[in-house]
This record gives C-alpha cells, sequence and structure tokens, in this order.
C-alpha cells in the first residue's frame, strides 16, 4: 500500500510541479556553471547503493562529503544554493528516485556511500530494512542540526511505528519545517 501511495503521489506532484522543476532547472544552469543536477551515490534499502540527484547548490569543485564536514560550507554555494537548500527545492528531482522505487516519500534520509558510521548505526538498529525516504522522523525533528546517534534513533523509532498515519504525520510535519524554513543549517 505504501509503494502504491508513493507512486501515485510522485506522479501527481511531478504534473502539478513541473513548471517550477522546468524554472528551478533554468535558474541553476543560469546562475552557475556545470550541471543542473548532482548525482551522488546513496545508501539505499538493505544498504545498496543508488544514484540519488538532487538540482545542483554547490560548486562543482565541492569535495565529495556530507555538507557538516566542509569547512565553511557556505564558500561552496552557488549563488542560489542557499536559497534552493533553505526552500528545499533542491530536493524535487528525487521525486524520480520515488517513482523508481529507490525512495519512498517517508523513510529514513539516505545516507551517502561514505558516511560509514551513519551507515553502521542504521544497519545495527534495523534501519537498514526501510525504503530511504524525501523526508523521514528525524528530518521532522531537527534536520541538519542532530548529531548521528539522535538521527538513527528517530529512523529506528520510525521503523517501530510506521504507519500510513505515521506517514501523514510526517508529511503534514515537512511541509510545516519547509515553509519556516526551520531546521536546514546551510
Amino acid at each position: 500500500m505504501k509503494r502504491a501511495f508513493d507512486l501515485m503521489l510522485a506522479l501527481s506532484a511531478g504534473f502539478v510541479l513541473l513548471p517550477l522543476v522546468l524554472a528551478v532547472a533554468f535558474a541553476v544552469r543560469l546562475t552557475s556553471p556545470g550541471p543542473v543536477l548532482y548525482w551522488s551515490t546513496r545508501i539505499g534499502l538493505q544498504n545498496r547503493h543508488f544514484q540519488m540527484p538532487k538540482f545542483r547548490s554547490m560548486r562543482i569543485d565541492t569535495p565529495a562529503v556530507a555538507t557538516h564536514l566542509l569547512d565553511n560550507p557556505t564558500q561552496w554555494l552557488t549563488p542560489i544554493g542557499s536559497f534552493l537548500r533553505k526552500s528545499s527545492l533542491d530536493e524535487l528531482p528525487q521525486l524520480l528516485c520515488i517513482i523508481k522505487g529507490d525512495m519512498s516519500f517517508v523513510g529514513p534520509r539516505p545516507a551517502l556511500f561514505n558516511q560509514d558510521d551513519l551507515i553502521a548505526l542504521r544497519t545495527e538498529s534495523g534501519v537498514h530494512q526501510l525504503v530511504p525516504g524525501l523526508t523521514g522522523w528525524a528530518q521532522v525533528n531537527g534536520r541538519d542540526e542532530l548529531p548521528i546517534p539522535r538521527k538513527v534513533q528517530l529512523d529506528a523509532e520510525y521503523l517501530k511505528k510506521k504507519s500510513l498515519g505515521f506517514d501523514l504525520k510526517i508529511l503534514w510535519m515537512t511541509a510545516q519545517k519547509v515553509v519556516a524554513k526551520d531546521g536546514v543549517s546551510h
């Protein structure tokens, strides 16, 4: 049932948001050199790798590490990068991953392939059994501001409580956080 919900919502959102997606793609292309999309290797269900797209918010010479590991992350942002991140518009291309089945609307955010500490803790707590999400319980409870052990604790809590009702609650909370630009550090 969750997969059917994800597919229906992703296709509907993709159709409705197509003009916005095209406008953001044009803005990214216009304001910085390089490709419109940034593809990163992420960890999915059962710790399998998949390619996740985002609208590029950082310069093309940015090191491939988690943003919080960069010295002065703001120096790497494109002219519209901060806006894309704070508005979460950089996440729109992930609708493709939801349609493909690599992601869900709700689940733990997919780890970067080199976030060994996060991957190990998620595997230890069984979270690797979940399809990663565009948003999740950890996202609405702190997002970038949470230390990794707390993120995993919240992801494990989601694993125990997961249901369509809980997913709808998380989606509602996500919409509120995005509008308020809450929990984004760069």
